[in-house]
């Protein structure tokens, strides 16, 4: 009869509860095989969609925004949807895409968030090692062929230093000073580029003018866009979310524009 090591027991797994067993894939909280669902269920398009994310680093922060649409198909259906989330006095996220699959996924980080303080260790969610897990999340989804139908845009401040990350649904992930998804990569991001080559030194003044500048020029050019919108100033001092904002806009010209009808 086999007896148990010194050094533990025999079963390796028991050393991992609640976490990887060796030899096999973790699943992530709130996942099912297909076997105890009955039947693998596929998201096979979104539904309620939203749009841009534009995010911008200035000296000493981040600035981060996203309008509050809804659209249902072709319809701007819901205006009050919210799409950042604010995830601790660090961390900021963004997401464009499918409105249900990112309210699954800001369930599953506020619960981590709140395993994180229970700890009470001192330790929690940084705005790199929160992109960092969702790369894996979402790269994980996608090898499942069960996409969440999401764009994320990772923003915050860590080691007093400002953070941008971009996370699509298969799991492509890259950083960088200035990110957009959606049409404000399109529209956008191309201004916000230009102006932050001219002025590197950006202030938070500056950085929230150009912002609202970019999601009334989305308004007027992106059909799913509304100049209703809320924008994440993320500090050393902490994270300040304001708005609702309402773009104050001109549509005096619009009878001259022709030809697209």
């Amino acid at each position: 009869m086999a007896s148990s090591s010194m050094f533990g027991p025999s079963n390796p797994g028991a050393l991992w509860t609640g976490g990887p067993v060796p030899g096999q894939f973790y699943n992530f909280p709130g996942s099912q095989s297909a076997s105890a669902q009955g039947s693998a269920q596929r998201t096979l398009y979104p539904v309620v969609t939203g749009t841009s994310v534009l995010g911008i680093q200035f000296d000493g922060g981040v600035v981060i925004a996203a309008d509050m649409l809804g659209s249902y198909g072709s319809l701007a259906r819901f205006r009050d949807c919210p799409r950042l989330l604010k995830v601790n006095n660090t961390t900021v996220v963004g997401a464009a895409g499918d409105y249900a699959d990112f309210q699954y996924l800001s369930n599953v980080i506020n619960q981590q968030v709140i395993d994180e303080e229970c700890l009470n260790d001192g330790f929690g969610y940084t705005p790199k090692s929160l992109h960092c897990w969702l790369t894996r999340v979402l790269y994980n989804r996608r090898s499942q062929f069960n996409p969440l139908w999401n764009t994320y845009v990772v923003a915050g401040i860590e080691e007093e230093k400002p953070f941008l990350g971009y996370v699509d649904k298969i799991g492509m992930a890259y950083e960088a000073p200035s990110l957009a998804c959606g049409f404000g990569a399109y529209l956008a991001l191309p201004i916000i580029r230009e102006a932050m080559e001219k002025n590197p030194t950006m202030t938070e003044t500056e950085a929230v003018a150009l912002i609202d500048r970019c999601m009334k020029l989305l308004f007027y050019r992106d059909a799913r866009s509304l100049n209703k919108y809320q924008v994440a100033v993320i500090t050393k001092t902490g994270v300040d979310i304001r708005g609702p904002i309402k773009s104050e806009t001109n549509w005096e010209v619009a009878h001259m524009i022709k030809g697209y009808e």
